[in-house]
Order: C-alpha cells, then sequence, then structure tokens
C-alpha cells in the first residue's frame, strides 16, 4: 500500500501493519501509479488559503513532538519554501505512517489549512498557517542511509562528501535560492540587452588551439591530418577560451551590429575559491566603438580618457538594472574612473578596494631628491612608498596593523615613539635604497607632511618606478591588515557596493606567470593581443618603444573584485599583424591561428569593442558567498575534478586508438 487514507476504518489495519515493518524503506517501494497532482507549492500558502483543502508534495523533515497535547509537527519542504504539516496521534491515523517514513522520503500531502494560534505564528509566507493531515502518499522512499541530511544546516559534512552527493547538497534552501536567483540574473541580462537591440548569437565551443593566454583543455577528434597510409596524426579542438575571435568576426561580418552571449568558457587554470576550469561570462561586443576623447569630453566619467564609452555606458546600465531588480540598490548613475597608474600608486592594486582608507604615500613626491642632492642609478630606478596607520584616526586598522606579518622581506613597519619620532626614516633601509642622502631636512619634511604622532605606524617599501603586474608589496600589506581587522572583529566594512572602473593598462607585460608558458620570455598581452593602444600611444608602438604603451583595456571592478574585463579591438589588419610578429614575436606556426582574423580585418571592418562580465563571479557577490562553486549547479572542486560525475577519467587503449594517440608508458 502506497497511499494511506488517514480515517478511523483504517486506523488499526495501518497500526496492525506498522508493527512487523523493520525498516519502511526496505519494505515499501516507490509510488508508480497516478497520483493526484499538487494544488499549492509549499512557499505559497498563506492565511488567504485557511480552510481550503490542498495537495502537497515534497520532501518530509524530521518530526517534532508536543507531548503535551499528543500531537506532532513535521515540515514538508519543496524548492519553493516549507510548510508545517500538523498530524494528531490518537484521531488521526497518518502519524503512524509519516513516523515511520524515513527523512528526505518524496510524499503526497492531502489535507486542510488551519491557522496558527497568534503566539504561534512565525515570519514567512506560511508562517501563520499548519496544514491538518488526512492522507499520506509515499511517492519514493529516502535510504535510511543517506549520506547526509541537507535538512540539517548545523551538521553539514565537508566540501567533498558534499560535492560527490551533489544531488542531495542541493536540496539545500541556500544552494537551491542561489540557483533560482542566477536565473533570475541571466533572465535580466537577456531583457536589458535585447531592449538595446543585441542580438544573441552562439559561438563555437569546439575551436582551434591558439596562443591568446590561458591553458586550454585539448580534444581529440577521429579525423586525421595525416595521409591515408602510414600511421594516423592525431588532431585536436580546444575548448574555447572565450568567444574572443568569433565575436570579433561576427562583428567584421556587418551581419550583426551588436552582439551578446551568455558563454561558456574553458581554461585549465590552478583552482581558486573564485575560479572554475569551465566558468560563464555575459559576453557583448559592439561596432562602431569610440577611440577615445572627442571635442565633447564624457560628463559623467571625466576620468575615462580612452575609447570603448559605448560598451561601458551599456555595461554600467546592466549592472544598475541587476543591482536594482536583485537587491533593491539604487547604484550611480555613472561609476567612477581610475587609471592603471593611480590605482596601482593609491592603492597597490589594479583592481582596488576602496572601501577603506589606507592608502599608499610616494615619499619620493614629497622629498623630491632630484632637487636635493644627485640620486644614484639604483635610487633613480625606485620609489619609496608607505602606508600611515594612525593611532587615533585608523582605530579599526591599529591592532591588525601591530598582528600583521610583513607580506614582502624588504617591507619594514616602525612604531613611532618619542626617542626615533624624529630620526625613524634616516635608519630605513628602504629609505636609504629609495632617496639617496636622506638628511634630517627630508625628515621633517616627510613628519611634517604625514602629520605624524607618536603611537603611530608607518609601512614601507622600496618599488621599482616602473609598475607593472597587479599588485605591489605595500597593496598585499593594506589587504592584509585590512581582512585581519575585519576578522577580529575591530572594523566592519560598508555594505555599499563600490564600483570603479581601471583603465589605460600597460598594452604589454613580462610580469604575468599565468603566460609565462606561452611567451616564454617574450612580450605577453596583458589583456589579449587583439586590444587597441591608446591612439595617443601608436608612434611609440610603431618605434618599438613598447614598455610605456598603454591600451584601450577597461576592467570593472567591485569591491576589490574584478568582475569583468573589456577593450576597444584593433581593426587595423597591418597594426594587428605588427604586434603579432614585432612585438610578441609569434612565429608562423604560433600566427597561423589568427588567419581568417587578419583577413575579417582586411576586408572593411568597423572598429569595434566589447567586454566579458564573469556571470560566476557576479552571482557569488550577489549571493553573498565567497565561493563560486556556490553558486554553480555542478562545479568542479579546487583541483578542477568532478566528484560526482567522477572526471575526468581514463579510457581505454583502444579508444586512444582511434584517435590516433598512444598512451605514454607509465615507469
Amino acid at each position: 500500500m502506497m497511499r494511506y487514507l488517514c480515517s478511523h476504518t483504517l486506523r488499526a489495519d495501518l497500526l496492525r501493519y506498522s508493527i512487523h515493518v523493520r525498516s519502511i524503506s526496505s519494505v515499501l517501494r516507490a509510488h508508480s501509479a497516478p497520483y493526484p497532482q499538487r494544488t499549492h507549492t509549499c512557499g505559497s500558502l498563506s492565511t488567504g488559503d485557511a480552510g481550503s483543502r490542498v495537495i502537497l508534495t515534497g520532501w518530509i523533515l524530521p518530526e517534532r513532538k508536543v507531548k503535551t497535547i499528543n500531537k506532532s509537527f513535521f515540515h514538508l519542504k519543496d524548492s519553493y519554501g516549507t510548510t508545517q504539516l500538523l498530524v494528531d496521534h490518537v484521531e488521526n491515523t497518518c502519524y503512524s505512517v509519516l513516523s515511520n517514513i524515513p527523512v528526505e522520503s518524496t510524499v503526497l500531502i492531502e489535507g486542510v489549512v488551519s491557522l496558527r494560534p497568534t503566539e504561534a505564528k512565525k515570519p514567512g509566507t506560511t508562517g501563520s498557517i499548519d496544514v491538518i493531515v488526512d492522507s499520506v502518499t509515499l511517492l519514493n522512499p529516502a535510504a535510511e542511509d543517506i549520506p547526509f541530511l541537507p535538512s540539517n544546516p548545523h551538521n553539514l559534512p565537508n566540501d567533498e562528501l558534499r560535492a560527490r552527493y551533489r544531488y542531495i547538497d542541493l536540496r539545500r534552501t541556500p544552494l537551491s535560492d542561489n540557483i533560482k536567483k542566477r536565473s533570475k540574473v541571466a533572465h535580466i541580462v537577456r531583457s536589458v540587452l535585447h531592449n538595446q537591440d543585441f542580438t544573441e548569437v552562439e559561438t563555437p565551443v569546439l575551436l582551434r588551439s591558439s596562443p591568446e593566454g590561458a591553458r586550454e583543455f585539448l580534444v581529440p577528434a577521429r579525423s586525421s591530418a595525416g595521409a591515408d597510409t602510414g600511421p594516423k596524426t592525431p588532431v585536436f579542438y580546444a575548448l574555447s577560451q572565450s568567444p574572443q575571435q568569433p565575436k570579433q568576426m561576427l562583428i567584421c561580418s556587418g551581419g550583426v551590429d551588436k552582439y551578446f552571449q551568455i558563454a561558456k568558457c574553458f581554461r585549465d587554470e590552478d583552482g581558486r575559491k573564485d575560479r572554475q576550469p569551465e566558468f560563464t561570462q555575459i559576453d557583448l561586443e559592439m561596432a562602431f566603438v569610440s577611440w577615445g576623447e572627442t571635442s565633447m569630453p564624457d560628463s559623467l566619467h571625466p576620468g575615462w580618457k580612452i575609447g570603448g564609452g559605448e560598451v561601458r555606458d551599456v555595461a554600467e546600465e546592466l549592472v544598475r538594472t541587476i543591482w536594482k531588480d536583485i537587491q533593491g540598490i539604487d547604484l550611480p548613475a555613472a561609476f567612477n574612473v581610475m587609471t592603471y597608474h593611480e590605482a596601482m600608486t593609491r592603492f597597490g592594486s589594479d583592481k582596488p578596494d576602496t572601501r577603506f582608507g589606507l592608502e599608499i604615500i610616494n615619499l619620493n613626491d614629497l622629498v623630491n631628491p632630484t632637487e636635493n642632492q644627485t640620486p644614484t642609478t639604483s635610487a633613480a630606478d625606485l620609489v619609496l612608498d608607505c602606508i600611515v596607520v594612525r593611532k587615533s584616526g585608523d582605530r579599526g586598522f591599529r591592532n591588525a596593523s601591530q598582528a600583521a606579518e610583513a607580506i614582502h622581506p624588504s617591507t619594514e613597519r616602525v612604531t613611532l615613539s618619542e626617542t626615533n619620532r624624529e630620526t625613524w626614516l634616516l635608519h630605513s633601509t628602504a629609505a636609504s635604497r629609495a632617496l639617496s642622502n636622506m638628511g634630517v631636512t627630508e625628515q621633517v619634511v616627510v613628519n611634517k607632511a604625514l602629520k605624524l604622532k607618536t603611537g603611530d605606524q608607518v609601512w614601507l617599501n622600496a618599488r621599482p618606478r616602473t609598475l607593472s603586474g597587479g599588485s605591489t608589496a605595500l597593496g598585499r600589506q593594506r589587504l592584509q591588515i585590512f581582512e585581519l581587522a575585519q576578522s577580529r572583529g575591530d572594523f566592519v566594512v560598508t555594505t555599499d557596493p563600490h564600483f570603479l572602473w581601471v583603465t589605460e593598462f600597460p598594452l604589454f607585460t613580462r610580469d604575468d606567470a599565468d603566460k609565462e608558458h606561452l611567451s616564454h620570455g617574450r612580450w605577453s598581452s596583458s589583456h589579449h593581443p587583439f586590444t587597441a593602444p591608446m591612439w595617443e600611444d601608436i608612434d611609440a608602438l610603431n618605434r618599438g618603444e613598447v614598455e610605456g604603451v598603454r591600451g584601450q583595456h577597461y576592467d570593472l571592478v567591485l569591491n576589490g573584485v574584478e568582475i569583468g574585463g573589456g577593450s576597444v579591438r584593433i581593426h587595423d589588419a597591418a597594426m594587428q599583424e605588427y604586434i603579432f610578429t614585432n612585438v610578441l614575436q609569434l612565429n608562423k606556426t604560433e600566427k597561423a591561428p589568427f588567419d581568417q582574423l587578419l583577413h575579417a580585418l582586411q576586408c572593411g571592418a568597423p572598429p569595434h569593442g566589447g567586454i566579458a562580465l564573469g556571470f560566476d563571479r557576479i552571482m557569488a557577490i550577489l549571493c553573498h558567498t565567497q565561493s563560486i562553486r556556490d553558486v554553480i549547479a555542478f562545479p568542479k572542486t579546487a583541483s578542477g575534478t568532478d566528484l560526482l560525475f567522477k572526471s575526468p577519467a581514463p579510457v581505454t587503449p583502444a579508444v586512444l586508438k582511434e584517435y590516433g594517440i598512444v598512451a605514454a608508458q607509465l615507469s
């Protein structure tokens, strides 16, 4: 019997039946016959439904007995919410059935909605009602040895076990809510972009391997590039790192003026909490974007000197709509803009967190050694940076600064006292490296300019004058103090979102470890090789003065996290060829994957640009979680493995042979 009508006539039979049941899940089977359809979800009932007869379906949760009234409460949960069920021990034979059904079994409940007493009401839509049960249908019993109970938030297993049984973990309300919120945001994205006349286009996932940046995933194909005779030559697709080439050629074609896609991307990167081997980005590209300032500067974005303003405006409108509809927050009409140089000098990061102070100060600007003495060559190449943590003005950071450890061996921390306040800089190793011939006069200038007092702490580091990479030593030190102050409870950061555009990045770099496997000591592109230089720097580029060339690259940063990046693209085939050959020094084989793009640029390609917003990172922020794995239905672990589907996995030698691949012999 799978369906139990809890009436007086059946009560005795059911009680006798339950006596003989050792394990109801081993005796009862899934209900494989017609059953009535639900009338409501477990999150939809309210006081307005009082007196109504309803049918609910969901997962049964643990019983809560109330001995004083001889009744029990059960909770029934589905993906929409939870409804409390009320069952009488004496008058209602459904109790003997429900109490023997394993927790997390799926059931169908029929009953009548009843109002709770005033003192028993709880918050939420269903918090003021109960369902008096009069019929139970066991749809599918759960195993009694289920790996863990997702309904118990206080006793969750470790990440590995939950990943192995992700289909159970997804039953938890926080994860279920994250997935539904992700769907809502995707709908908003499509609505906003469709309203702005963007065309959604799917681009290929299987492409050709190309040296664009990150490591790729290769997919073997059975077709061979070799001759009909002799051994097969293995050939491979590469999973798309991003739709970069397809979307550019789509715009070059002229068939689509404004493209977008919620795109799957694949990169064989080291695992981190904010990265996955497969991830999703909101990708868009536009034709005829601007190439820099015109005679009418942008009054809303006075710091924006590059092109791509059209892309920026679309991205801002998209983000504003998401935050308004999902968070109920009105964002400003325009986001702040900061150049890479300003971000690195003030905050020591190319994605600065502007929610707190502790800004970096350039002491060379205060002392100006070029006017006071002739600096040595080594000193001329260095800049002395400092962070001041004031005893009175930075109370939230004072203890954290004292407890923090130096991020870099050359970083110094000085606590000012009555005995060293007038001489602390004169005894600094960092100062002696960056400011040659320091004297008492310079010490007085610095103390006065910084308004230093006894008890203040000063962090010092001498950095290269030419900025590169994503952070400086003091930038990392600043974040360590901030995070330590938060963990100690000394500083509570604002909940207001701080959006920021960072622009004018160096176009080329030798300081990106992630790209060294491709560049091998050569210049590599800071963003990607299709990023256009600022028009003012084109002459320097042509002269080979690569280091100082700035790119029309823009990153969107939120609270110190990069959530998107894009650029104005090169639409001049000659310039693109020059960068491939003369700057990046790609050989013929390395350039071959870009032949079709170069030809597309020669066929009347319009100026164009775009951006990719990290969908997973945005969702992690909106869902208030530290890991993007919490907003992806079936994520990989930090090591890139899938414990649920057990991938990646080996294949047999016979399968490899089909692809012309010989298995390596392991010693």
